[in-house]
């Protein structure tokens, strides 16, 4: 168990900037990953795990994509009792993200709203960070998270995933394709059925000439938001088994305010995350679920502060579960909770 609360460093950390916070906390684990200080954050592993997409996840909670976007401190976060992370946005060329201040808590909401952009060192320095981690040795799943240039052309955008996925291929347990943030322009326009179809083909194609010069078969995932009507769902339902897709994760942040549009901070520019993105995720899910038939891989994500919140992404027909928002208002804790409230609940406790 830890040795430090996240009770006694929560206040600290809420006293400082968002981003500020953020940003000490990532260079905090990179710099004492693998170190005996590692202790004030280490949890035990929760055995509980499943077979999806051809691989062994040990346990069914991850972190999701965005909280390490340059892949530094994978072990240090992994140590926690992840049984599988995912880190990025990663694009092919390093980019700042967008103008600051760019983060924004919601307390009285347990929510976050974040317009980042993208903002990360780029692919060479992420591969780089990614082959110094020992989280694959220890036998957990590493997803690796790609997307665009926010310079690029939305009608060039295929040609920057292409080079993502060649770059990250080697590396990765699995690759996420993230068409779904609402912080760089025009990219949930790559959601829509013809864009859709063709970045798929493009990737399926390239991930077919991958596969046969490194002899072995990546999975890819698609990162969906939460935004999307029955109908939406349904086209990329479809378009996602035509193509070969291994799973989906549902979903990104939403730019929704319905739930918080009272609040300080409701009105900034960005993609919601925490509590009140639970039931939009949840209904998405159920939609995927409906639509793809038993066995196809679901990763849940959005709002989960609890394991009762886990495990009504299970029941809505998710496979595992991301946290992330959760994290940063509940602390390292909360990985145990969910993972043993999903043990719990599929074992019929």
């Amino acid at each position: 168990m830890p040795l430090l609360p996240y009770s006694l460093a929560r206040p600290f950390l809420f006293g400082l900037d968002p981003e500020a916070a953020h940003d000490l906390t990532m260079e905090s684990l990179a710099r004492l990953q693998g170190t005996p200080l590692a202790w004030a954050w280490c949890a035990g592993l929760v055995e509980d795990p499943i077979e999806l997409a051809g691989l062994r996840f040990p346990n069914r909670v991850g972190l999701a994509a965005g909280l390490d976007k340059n892949a530094r401190a994978i072990d240090g976060l992994g140590a926690m009792g992840f049984g599988f992370v995912e880190v990025g946005t990663v694009t092919p060329k390093p980019q700042p993200g967008n103008p600051k201040p760019r983060m924004f808590r919601l307390p009285q909401a347990q929510a976050l709203i974040n317009r980042l952009g993208f903002n990360n060192d780029g692919l060479d320095a992420f591969v780089a960070n990614v082959q110094r981690s020992s989280f694959r040795r220890q036998g957990r799943i590493l997803g690796l998270n790609i997307g665009k240039n926010a310079a690029t052309p939305i009608e060039s955008a295929t040609q920057d995933y292409l080079l993502g996925l060649a770059g990250v291929y080697p590396h990765a347990d699995y690759v996420t394709v993230n068409i779904s943030s609402p912080n760089t322009s025009n990219l949930r326009a790559l959601q829509s059925d013809e864009a859709l179809d063709a970045l798929l083909g493009a990737l399926a194609q390239r991930r077919e000439t991958l596969a046969r010069e490194h002899g072995r078969r990546v999975p890819l995932f698609v990162k969906i938001a939460p935004d999307l009507d029955e109908a939406q769902v349904q086209v990329i339902a479809t378009t996602l088994r035509r193509h070969g897709m291994d799973g989906v994760i549902a979903t990104n942040t939403t730019i929704s305010r319905e739930a918080v549009k009272d609040l300080p901070h409701a009105g900034e520019a960005g993609g919601l995350s925490g509590a009140p993105v639970l039931a939009a995720s949840n209904r998405v899910i159920s939609q995927l679920r409906a639509a793809l038939g038993p066995g196809f891989p679901i990763i849940g994500v959005g709002g989960i502060l609890s394991g009762a919140d886990a495990a009504s992404k299970l029941r809505a027909g998710a496979d595992v579960v991301q946290i992330y928002t959760g994290l940063i208002y509940k602390g390292p804790g909360l990985v145990r909770e969910v993972a043993q409230a999903l043990k719990d609940l599929r074992a019929g406790a």
